[in-house]
């Protein structure tokens, strides 16, 4: 009886909800302690953490593979940078301008986004987002146990010889599923480092990827002159068509770090300051343009060595007779992945379940689930295998992201010119209830801008559908729905103001609790806690 005893309550939601904490927002029941603005203790990011979390982040597999890719559709190292660094120029102005609001207000993404969206339509925003970080997360741990394979051969070659236990429609070999466990594993206890300690991941990345990136960059030219590999390579195609595969490269940059540029809040919202994050646009550039050149010059080697477009790395490191080289290079990897996946996906996966259900699900939570449900749940091996189609429609919610940012940046800068209030955004029934909840003319903009696109990305998904030149407009569909999203919401906004939404200054969470009380609240006992907040009211 007592066991069985133990096993129902285990199943009780009473169980699992959160410790009650006297926080900000969370009496009401829409909040908890992950989603309150951030006390001033815990806002600790500095310039330097920003630069050395671009650096590493810009050190990762997808932008190798997407530089590397250009020269696989045709255009030339001479043609891909410059399309590189414009894209990268024009996400860093987005990043720190979404950046800036976090910083600001101190509030995570879906928070931030009801004031723009309305309280109940930004749960589509953030719904989705759990989505997609979900399944690119279960993807990413995917690409990073294929490090730990590299790195294994690299001690133990005998790895390769290792017997498949496995049957053919598993879609993943006996060795393949021990590295990937492995790799889990070795993933998960980062999951529990809170947001603002992790940016010492970021700093070591930031130092140890730089190394290993610079000396395949050393060895490629070392191996194969830039006269007889890089410099020798010219376009593969001309004309229109050009055009448009510069454009369409362009919007994959762009939608690689699209996700991030509507849920960087989560990030700048630790910042020391609004000016520690100003940085952005000059070293997303920079890094990313640098660390693709990186990727193109080491590729073109692996042309002229191997005879084919080895546009993965690992690919590349599997060639290797080095085995020191290949396990340092490959420990490297891993590690940039690690830190991307908790960056791009994980925080961002554990912010928004933390708004979907702040009674039972808080940021570590969050992150856990997102670790079960995207690494196993999801099976990334038989996304890989079999989901071509799929795996067109994940990469085309570029779709969607351009318009919430568009949306996000046009609703704070332009029609409330900064001037919102904090603490109504955690309120289903304050001024950013809109109508019913939703915001009508972000609603409007959304199926303005995302209708248009639908025919490319279902080309996208099946190539067999032809719907002629409509694929161009997919081929662009971070920009256009930027773009679009951004009038549409503003005309509509300018035409038929939300009164109620207007404030005559900005309105912080400072204004309902002041924060250096908030910092002596919290080191007091919960009975002195409630005692003293209930005197400041009355």
């Amino acid at each position: 009886m007592p066991q069985s005893g133990v096993l129902v309550n285990f199943f009780k939601p009473s169980t699992w909800a959160l410790e009650r904490e006297e926080t900000t927002f969370a009496n009401n029941g829409w909040s908890n302690k992950d989603m309150d603005p951030v006390p001033l203790r815990l806002r600790t990011w500095t310039t330097w953490n920003y630069i050395s979390y671009w650096i590493s982040d810009a050190t990762n597999l997808a932008v190798w593979e997407l530089a590397s890719s250009m020269l696989a559709i045709g255009l030339s190292w001479r043609q891909a940078l410059p399309c590189i660094a414009v894209a990268y120029a024009i996400i860093s102005v987005v990043m720190v301008l979404t950046g800036t609001i976090g910083a600001r207000l101190h509030i995570a993404f879906p928070v931030l986004n009801r004031s723009s969206f309305g309280f109940w339509f930004s749960y589509f925003t953030v719904f989705s987002r759990v989505l997609l970080s979900m399944f690119w997360f279960g993807i990413q741990t995917y690409n990073g146990s294929q490090c730990v394979y590299q790195m294994l051969k690299a001690i133990w070659p005998s790895i390769a010889r290792m017997p498949n236990q496995l049957p053919v429609s598993a879609n993943i070999t006996s060795s393949g599923f021990l590295c990937y466990f492995l790799y889990w594993l070795i993933q998960f206890p980062f999951l529990f480092v809170t947001p603002h300690k992790i940016r010492w991941l970021f700093f070591a990345k930031g130092v140890l990827t730089p190394i290993a990136w610079l000396a395949m960059i050393i060895w490629a030219f070392v191996r194969v002159p830039a006269s007889q590999g890089l410099f020798s390579q010219h376009a593969a195609i001309e004309g229109s068509n050009f055009s448009w595969a510069w454009l369409s490269a362009m919007n994959s940059a762009l939608g690689i770090y699209a996700s991030l540029s509507v849920n960087i809040p989560d990030f700048t919202r630790y910042a020391k300051n609004e000016r520690a994050q100003y940085v952005q646009p000059f070293i997303i550039p920079i890094a990313f343009t640098l660390c693709s050149f990186v990727g193109i010059a080491v590729t073109s080697a692996g042309i002229q060595l191997y005879g084919e477009v080895l546009w993965n790395p690992l690919l590349l490191i599997d060639r290797w007779d080095n085995r020191a080289a290949a396990f340092f290079a490959s420990f490297v990897f891993a590690l940039t992945t690690i830190g991307t996946n908790i960056s791009a996906n994980s925080l961002g996966a554990g912010n928004d379940m933390t708004a979907l259900c702040p009674k039972y699900i808080n940021i570590r939570r969050g992150q856990i689930l997102c670790a079960i449900i995207g690494g196993w749940a999801l099976c990334p091996w038989e996304i890989l295998a079999n989901a071509t189609g799929f795996l067109s429609f994940m990469d085309g919610y570029t779709i969607f992201l351009g318009p919430f940012a568009g949306i996000m940046v046009t609703d704070f800068y332009l029609v409330h010119k900064g001037c919102v209030d904090v603490p109504a955004m955690y309120d289903p029934s304050g001024r950013y209830r809109y109508t019913g909840g939703f915001n009508w003319r972000a609603v409007l903009a959304m199926i303005v801008t995302v209708a248009p696109t639908l025919p490319g990305l279902i080309n996208a998904i099946n190539p067999a559908i032809k719907i002629g030149y409509a694929t161009h407009l997919f081929d662009i569909a971070w920009m256009y729905g930027f773009v679009v999203a951004s009038l549409v919401y503003y005309v509509a906004s300018y035409l038929f103001p939300a009164h109620d939404t207007f404030v005559d200054g900005l309105i912080s969470a400072d204004h309902v609790l002041p924060i250096d009380k908030q910092y002596d609240e919290d080191r007091k006992s919960p009975i002195e806690t409630v005692q003293s907040g209930t005197e400041g009211r009355g």
